[in-house]
């Protein structure tokens, strides 16, 4: 018990991911901030939209290549095919689709996305190339000038599903609460938060009664369910809410879940009776983040 908040005796579970980071550069922030939320769109769960994304952190002109605004995104998927996939589709059809937009890659490894290699097909044959420390850039010839493109991203391990939830008896302390958290959470590099606003309120478990769904709503945790079913909420609780986090490595989870709780604790926002975790018993990830350790 902290501040009268009950920390469950209980892990989240979390599994491998391949993960890739861009930075996209433009003319001021604005437009790199555009290219981001779009490259970023429809990306909260691998469970029907193919990748998992989100946008890291702003950069000053002084952190890009091209010394302009930037934003950094990483997008996380199951597999090296579909991550390749993810990042040239929204790739050309997001940050080359917006206004004075550059993209280059933000992590370096053996394994290679195409990037600008695909790409500079669509300048019809008057693209050119350059290469600039040894990297390849492509300029592809676009209405607005020319789409500068680093000829590959590239992949690397990660860890998708790190998670923890708030419980309380009413929406909008839990709200507050998740706000409170998120806030904090995004100062942080190497991890996003996929969902909108960085908050879920549909948790979901392992499989369903229809066999055609790989996943459905989180029971256990449904306050409309208590009496019905075998539930895991108290009496009193009227609302719960997930914050999910992917990150590169297995203390970037930690750390972010660390300063999510203890952000929810601190404040004391009334009306919060536990934090737990949703897990599926070790079975589903290899990553297990117990709460409890967390927050020693």
């Amino acid at each position: 018990m902290r501040n009268k908040i009950k920390i469950e005796n209980t892990f989240a579970e979390a599994f491998p991911m391949k993960a890739s980071r861009l930075i996209i550069t433009a003319y001021n922030i604005k437009w790199a901030r555009e290219a981001a939320k779009s490259f970023c769109g429809f990306a909260t769960s691998v469970i029907a939209c193919g990748c998992e994304a989100g946008i890291e952190q702003e950069l000053k002109s002084d952190d890009t290549p091209d010394r302009r605004p930037g934003v950094s995104v990483l997008i996380f998927s199951m597999s090296s095919t579909e991550l390749q996939k993810q990042v040239l589709n929204r790739t050309g059809q997001c940050i080359m689709t917006t206004p004075t937009t550059s993209v280059f890659s933000g992590n370096y490894s053996d394994d290679k996305i195409n990037l600008g290699h695909s790409l500079r097909y669509f300048g019809d044959g008057f693209q050119i190339s350059k290469v600039v420390g040894g990297r390849r850039y492509w300029r592809i010839p676009v209405m607005d000038g020319e789409f500068l493109c680093e000829e590959f991203a590239y992949k690397s391990k990660a860890i998708g599903g790190g998670n923890f939830l708030i419980l309380g008896n009413d929406t909008d302390n839990v709200l507050k609460a998740a706000e409170a958290a998120v806030l904090e959470m995004n100062k942080l590099k190497n991890i996003i938060l996929p969902f909108p606003g960085g908050v879920v309120r549909s948790g979901s478990k392992v499989g369903s009664k229809y066999k055609s769904l790989i996943a459905s709503t989180n029971s256990e945790y449904c306050p409309p369910l208590k009496g019905i079913i075998k539930s895991k909420i108290n009496k009193g609780v009227n609302c719960v809410l997930e914050i999910v986090i992917d990150g590169l490595k297995f203390d970037d989870i930690s750390n972010a879940m660390k300063i999510g709780i203890k952000t929810i604790i601190k404040r004391k926002f009334p009306g919060i009776t536990e934090i737990s975790a949703g897990n599926y018993g070790g079975k589903l990830g290899p990553h297990l983040f117990y709460l409890k350790e967390i927050l020693k």
